[in-house]
């Protein structure tokens, strides 16, 4: 009888284990993303949003292939924020847990070094953009390109309250 049990117990664990396992690879993969289809997909939604015909899809693809590693994921056409890896993303517990530090929620003060390069970085991005719409510009009509900019200023004033921005 305490063997059966035993045995029993064994398997509703190995079971439990492989289901946990099985769960976890699901989530790895869809975590995953692949930077070929995401700027398809940007370019895709860009085109029928704006009414784009096949000479300037295929600009745009271009376009949009040339600046996805400059201007980083979400930005650019499709107007998406935070990439392929959406969901929300734990809070960092910048205190160590030790009770020493910042609590948990609260941002570390920052350095100079640290807002010389928040500022570069910033700039870069700033620049790729101008770059990019500048090129935009070229492929689009001037209606399309009217439409474009109306809906970067509407993500602009969205962008807080989309990204999890509180306000005070």
């Amino acid at each position: 009888m305490k063997r059966m049990i035993l045995a029993l117990v064994a398997i509703m664990t190995m079971t439990a284990a492989m289901a946990q396992g099985d769960n976890q690879q699901g989530r790895r993969e869809r975590r995953q993303f692949d930077r070929t289809e995401m700027i398809k997909n940007r370019t895709d939604d860009a085109v029928k949003k704006y009414g784009l015909n096949e000479e300037q899809a295929a600009k745009l693809l271009e376009l949009n292939t040339k600046y996805a590693d400059t201007m980083g994921p979400g930005r650019g056409m499709g107007g998406r924020r935070g990439g392929g890896q959406g969901g929300m993303r734990p809070r960092p517990n910048f205190g160590g847990g030790d009770g020493q530090g910042a609590q948990q929620g609260q941002r570390p003060e920052m350095t100079e070094e640290m807002k010389a390069q928040m500022e570069k970085m910033r700039k870069e991005r700033e620049e790729a953009t101008k770059k990019y719409e500048a090129e935009l510009q070229t492929i689009m009509t001037e209606d399309q390109f009217k439409a474009y900019k109306a809906d970067q200023k509407q993500r602009q004033r969205e962008g807080g309250r989309r990204m999890g921005g509180r306000r005070n």
